[in-house]
């Protein structure tokens, strides 16, 4: 079994309307690159950002420039014209955790990906937003995300917690750490060992500035070694992304020993072995 569900039916910024991209031609494109690339358990997974219910739960300048679609119309869609799994790619934002739960508990998912791209008003991924023009230090900013990463885990919002090392997203075009990385996982892994929730091995890393795979390896044996799920995916943005590295994630799971993969069927959780 080969999975794919950190998928979006459509880019990220303007020009990637609704009405153009979740049609059921489209759905199937997808389909047909994750059928070509033995992708068995497909699903999708749109930016909880771009959609007015959002703003329900965060006022952020992107949010409020993104916020355009109807987040009950995506849902009858994914489930009435496409056989794709339903899920929802849901920001982290310490203080909102109520307000996305009653987004969240309000929609009948397959599964909720948890992520955080955002220290506050600062993006980790985004020039517009860079943290790394805050003056905060690359220990604040490492030591932040993963604190973070613990309660998002804890924060029993999320079904798998998406590119979970995603602050070296830029790679060495920023600032790090000058100590062990391992001090920086450690702030987390408490956290994810105790919530039991799924971690995502993502190959979009290897499409970003870091070009290597989330998450680095110290950090994914450590969640192994805690008996963390493991889900697999690309974070695609368009069909041709679908499985995009997947070679190489294999590979990589193997050496560490993984054997299965997580898969979701209304937010449960079934491990199938990894084909």
């Amino acid at each position: 079994m080969l999975t794919d569900y950190h998928v979006h039916l459509r880019p990220d910024g303007p020009g990637s309307d609704a009405e153009d991209f979740f049609t059921a031609e489209n759905a199937a494109r997808y389909r047909e690159h994750a059928d070509e690339h033995g992708i068995a358990e497909l699903g999708v997974s749109e930016h909880v950002y771009r959609f007015t219910a959002a703003l329900d739960v965060w006022q952020h300048d992107l949010w409020r420039g993104s916020a355009k679609d109807d987040i009950d119309a995506y849902c009858a869609f994914v489930r009435e014209d496409t056989d794709l799994r339903l899920g929802i790619e849901a920001d982290f934002i310490p203080g909102t955790e109520d307000r996305m739960a009653d987004l969240l508990d309000a929609r009948d998912w397959d599964y909720v990906i948890g992520s955080i791209h955002f220290l506050g008003d600062y993006a980790l991924d985004m020039e517009k937003y860079d943290i790394w023009g805050s003056g905060n230090s690359p220990e604040k900013v490492w030591g932040t995300y993963f604190t973070w990463l613990g309660h998002a885990a804890m924060s029993g919002l999320f079904d798998v917690l998406a590119h979970p090392d995603l602050v070296k997203h830029w790679g060495r075009t920023r600032p790090f750490p000058q100590e062990d990385l391992r001090s920086f996982y450690e702030l987390a892994i408490d956290g994810i060992a105790s919530s039991g929730v799924a971690i995502e091995v993502s190959t979009a890393g290897l499409r970003k500035p870091v070009q290597e795979i989330y998450p680095a390896p110290g950090f994914l044996e450590m969640c192994i070694e805690a008996g963390c799920p493991i889900a697999l995916s690309s974070d695609a943005h368009t069909p041709e992304q679908l499985g995009f590295g997947y070679q190489d994630a294999l590979l990589y799971l193997a050496d560490l020993g993984v054997t299965e993969l997580a898969t979701f069927d209304r937010r449960t959780r079934i491990m199938e072995p990894l084909g």
